[in-house]
């Protein structure tokens, strides 16, 4: 593979359904217009999954989260903006999790690169909007509740 970074990261994803909505990242910017991401992000070196994963959450969505079990994990080969163009390959792992009753979306005190705010997107709506990675689309929303833990390969 071309422009490969070398080494692999592990980062923790929060899959938050309720009442028909999944909670999101709204990102804006970097030559990319608006798109949107689950909460979540890297492991830290001596982190478990569930550690980086709060650490993610409380940082981007303000609070920590309650895992209720693993949904998939997938290679994915994120582009990044260098000079000359790179890959750096991470391995997504995507946790059914919850948020408090209360909880109002809102930014944590350290939010991601180009993020704008946090909402709730009704699942129906997720076909049409730019989710990064994309082809995660068809694996969230309400049908990830019933599924079960599978390696969903290289997603895009």
């Amino acid at each position: 593979m071309n422009n490969l970074i070398p080494g692999i990261r592990n980062a923790a994803r929060a899959v938050i359904v309720r009442d028909g909505r999944i909670l999101l990242l709204r990102k804006q910017g970097g030559g990319q217009g608006e798109r949107f991401a689950l909460p979540g992000g890297a492991q830290n070196l001596g982190e478990t999954l569930a550690q980086a994963l709060n650490r993610e959450c409380e940082e981007e969505i303000g609070t920590a989260v309650e895992i209720v079990r693993l949904l998939h994990i997938a290679d994915y080969f994120k582009h990044r903006d260098t000079d000359p163009p790179s890959r750096r390959q991470l391995l997504e792992i995507l946790f059914e999790c919850t948020v408090p009753s209360g909880y109002a979306p809102r930014s944590g005190y350290r939010p991601d690169k180009h993020q704008i705010e946090v909402v709730w997107m009704p699942v129906e709506d997720l076909p049409a909007i730019k989710l990064l990675p994309a082809s995660l689309s068809v694996h969230l929303g309400e049908n990830s509740a019933d599924a079960s833990a599978v390696y969903l390969g290289e997603i895009e």
